[in-house]
């Protein structure tokens, strides 16, 4: 049985995501509220919903020339411009990483916690905004797909999935994990569709060319939003101190007083943040970093350039006093 006391640190429950509902409409997914972080480098609005080709009418002054339709204009001899209407609903799809090393954190909560609160909010925000919501679950033992529908019985199938997930109940084989993760994102390029709104929630420590390659692929026809949930330790050792770590099988024993490997680790991480962030600035993918320790909504706000307004904040304080 699990402990009680632990639960949102180190395992999650269904009840506990479904209560997120509450706090997802602070997290509006229209795409004139989100300005996300590009890359790590800049703000950029999302493209939203996919375009659907509507009809043909005569060419005006200024149409962009990419959007002529040639066969009307062969046929009729007047050029002609496709007209295209955004789609009145968007998939939304929410890829998990379950994976041995997301069961870890000295600092908040496991990173498969924190990455699995995040994916329920993102949820009920995308039954909210009436978009199609499904998703991806995986970790070297099971991989699950939840198709993309709408209505709350999208989000409650998620969540049930995701808590009932194998990867809670044991620890899978760390050694799987880069090519669990390719074929993972293989299929997520699979069942994609143009236009979908793609969240991808992993610490990424597993990527290696062929994933990458996929992830290049999706985000020619989607917005894709890397979310690398990382635990403070991850980023630098402590001030001082001998300390022993494990991953299950091996254990080895890192002197953090040693202030020349203290820089070296920094610079470890540096340099996989830097590769990840340039390759998403290259294909145009948004980027977000959130830690295990903090507030996860919060977090997820400032990366994504949400601030709610004053009407929010009140009716979310009205709903608290009146619980």
């Amino acid at each position: 049985m699990k402990d009680p006391h632990t639960e949102n640190i180190t395992w999650i429950s269904p009840q506990s995501l479904i209560r997120l509902r509450d706090s997802a409409s602070q997290l509006p997914l229209d795409k004139g509220k989100i300005h996300a972080r590009q890359g790590g480098a800049y703000l950029s609005s999302f493209k939203g919903r996919g375009m659907e080709f509507d009809e043909s009418r005569l060419y005006l002054p200024g149409d962009d020339i990419r959007n002529m339709d040639w066969r009307v204009t062969a046929r009729t001899g007047n050029p002609h411009s496709k007209v295209f209407r955004e789609e009145r609903e968007r998939p939304v799809l929410v890829w998990l990483d379950l994976n041995a090393a997301m069961f870890f954190a000295t600092r908040g909560s496991f990173k498969a916690v924190v990455a699995s609160r995040i994916a329920a909010l993102l949820a009920w925000s995308a039954t909210a905004n009436n978009d199609r919501f499904g998703g991806l679950i995986f970790s070297a033992d099971q991989h699950i797909e939840c198709r993309p529908r709408r209505g709350k019985a999208a989000a409650l199938d998620f969540i049930g999935k995701c808590c009932q997930h194998s990867a809670w109940q044991q620890i899978t084989d760390s050694r799987q994990s880069t090519r669990n993760m390719t074929a993972s994102i293989a299929r997520l390029r699979k069942v994609s569709r143009p236009g979908s709104l793609i969240f991808m929630l992993s610490d990424f420590r597993e990527m290696d060319a062929q994933a990458f390659s996929h992830l290049a692929n999706i985000s020619r026809h989607s917005d894709v939003i890397l979310i690398q949930i990382v635990d403070p330790i991850e980023i630098d050792l402590p001030a001082s101190g001998s300390y022993r770590v494990t991953d299950g099988r091996r254990i080895q024993q890192v002197n953090a007083a040693n202030k020349k490997r203290r820089s070296q680790y920094h610079a470890q991480f540096e340099q996989r943040l830097h590769t990840l962030q340039r390759f998403c600035r290259q294909h145009r993918i948004f980027h977000l970093l959130i830690s295990t320790q903090g507030d996860t909504l919060q977090q997820l706000q400032q990366g994504l350039g949400i601030h709610a307004d004053i009407k929010t904040r009140v009716q979310s304080a009205a709903h608290i006093v009146n619980r």
